[in-house]
């Protein structure tokens, strides 16, 4: 019973929400892959996109809200992510075509695309402040879990219950969903498989007729989607804080770079591998280990590694390592 009272301990606290959390991180890093992939630079100003795009969400959430329009059980913001998609998308394209496209046409080098990223990232992280304000907002609504931990009690007659978040099985399931679309608009569409050729071939690609400036566009559109996805799951699961998304910037560059830029799938599988070292590292182990070990050698303290605050310093670490000893990443992607 102790055994399984540890295992419920360590999925409620540790393996549930790494779960979500790795599915944002996938979500964010596949846009940061896809923008270094086909674009060929590292764009800084991807999770204050993210906020924007969920910036919109959380407002025509309100507004839906003040009609008395719900989804029941769901969250209302499900009915608001495509009006944010939109925005976000919309706001990708003017970036575009004010701020990148001249640099693209003077062959401008990366670096100097980076620095661009970044005074962009300033301006859309202002923007949304301006907007929004600086302060948190939770604009999750309908049932809050899936299953409570007094439920879960109930059924099996365990002392630890599980408690499952709408909005973290909302997040798993619309991520393999989305995940499963890119990969088959990749795969199987000619517009996806025109980006996988500009991405492995530029100069080829152009001699074989691809248009550029369509594959850019199609490319920014993808990007802004996943942006306002990834940013309203992490926002339902916690909470929406314009500083917060500028925060998540190194663990979706860690969890690009860990799987390999430029490679889809070591994106997904960097952003998992980066969640669970930092939820794995700043959990306290008290509760499980008391479980799992024998009076005599539970432990007093808290059995922490490090603090949460301190989490993100974890993607720090790992995206040292990888750049020290596996630039390519995991999948062998491109080299940073």
């Amino acid at each position: 019973m102790d055994f399984l009272n540890a295992l419920v301990t360590l999925a409620n606290f540790v393996i549930v929400p790494a779960l979500a959390y790795g599915s944002q991180l996938a979500l964010g890093a596949l846009g940061v892959t896809l923008i270094y992939g086909i674009l060929r630079f590292s764009n800084f100003a991807h999770s204050d996109t993210m906020a924007f795009g969920t910036m919109v969400v959380v407002l025509m959430t309100g507004v839906f809200q003040g009609w008395g329009v719900s989804l029941g059980p769901l969250p209302t913001a499900l009915l608001a992510l495509p009006f944010g998609m939109l925005a976000c998308m919309a706001l990708m394209l003017l970036t575009d075509r004010y701020v990148y496209r001249f640099y693209r046409a003077q062959r401008a080098k990366p670096v100097v695309l980076v620095i661009v990223s970044m005074g962009v990232m300033f301006v859309t992280n202002g923007l949304v402040r301006l907007i929004i304000g600086p302060k948190d907002r939770n604009f999750a609504d309908g049932e809050r879990f899936l299953i409570s931990a007094r439920t879960f009690k109930e059924m099996t007659g365990l002392d630890e219950g599980l408690a499952i978040k709408t909005g973290q099985a909302l997040t798993v399931v619309i991520a393999v969903i989305a995940v499963a679309w890119l990969f088959w608009f990749l795969n199987r569409t000619r517009t996806g498989k025109s980006m996988r050729a500009y991405s492995d071939n530029e100069d080829l690609a152009l001699l074989s007729g691809i248009n550029p400036e369509r594959v850019v566009m199609v490319t920014w559109l993808i990007v802004g989607a996943l942006a306002t996805l990834a940013g309203t799951l992490y926002g339902l699961d916690k909470s929406f804080k314009p500083f917060t998304y500028f925060q998540l910037l190194l663990p979706f560059f860690a969890a690009a770079i860990v799987g390999g830029l430029g490679n889809p799938i070591g994106a997904i599988v960097g952003g998992f591998v980066i969640a669970f070292s930092e939820v794995l590292i700043a959990y306290g182990w008290k509760k499980v280990l008391t479980y799992a070990l024998p009076d005599s050698l539970a432990p007093e303290g808290l059995v922490q590694m490090i603090s949460t605050d301190y989490k993100f310093a974890v993607s720090f670490v790992i995206l040292l390592i990888v750049l020290l000893f596996r630039p390519t990443g995991l999948f062998s992607g491109k080299s940073v």
